[in-house]
């Protein structure tokens, strides 16, 4: 008798435990309601506090709308947006008449079909000193 309570109480705990662990991605699945919408628009991703940071995306199709939980990097270039993946070359050399450097990107990917330009330059403005890479600690000499 009390085997077969133990069993059952083990029966019980690994399907609660199987159900409670549901692939994360399922969650932001849309819901398998009555009309399957295949056209989703969504808008960008405005994040909830400043200019980084979690956020809402909205998204429609039809007369369907929702809302999605996205992310806005904080190191991402206003210009170009958030939802806008590019691959830049190398920073160009110093141009002395305008004190600035520039670099193109192309396009990656473009996120949730979003307007993005296929390739882009930006600029920075020149550093004072060249940069060097040092490969070790510099050691200070014991005095004699």
């Amino acid at each position: 008798m009390r085997a077969a309570l133990l069993l059952l109480l083990f029966l019980t705990v690994i399907s609660v435990s199987a159900a409670g662990g549901k692939n994360k991605k399922e969650k932001n699945k849309p819901s398998q309601s009555g009309s399957e919408c295949t056209d989703w628009r969504y808008g960008n991703c405005v994040p909830s506090n400043g200019d980084c940071g979690r956020g809402f995306r909205d998204g429609s199709c039809d007369q369907q709308n929702k809302k999605m939980k996205c992310r806005v990097p904080c190191n991402w270039k206003k210009e170009f947006g958030a939802d806008c993946k590019y691959r830049f070359g190398s920073w160009g050399e110093c141009n002395p008449s305008s004190g600035s450097r520039t670099r193109t990107g192309t396009l990656k990917k473009a996120l949730y079909d979003s307007q993005c330009e296929q390739t882009i330059s930006v600029s920075k403005p020149c550093s004072g000193k060249t940069k060097t890479k040092t490969k070790g600690k510099k050691r200070k000499a014991k005095g004699n």
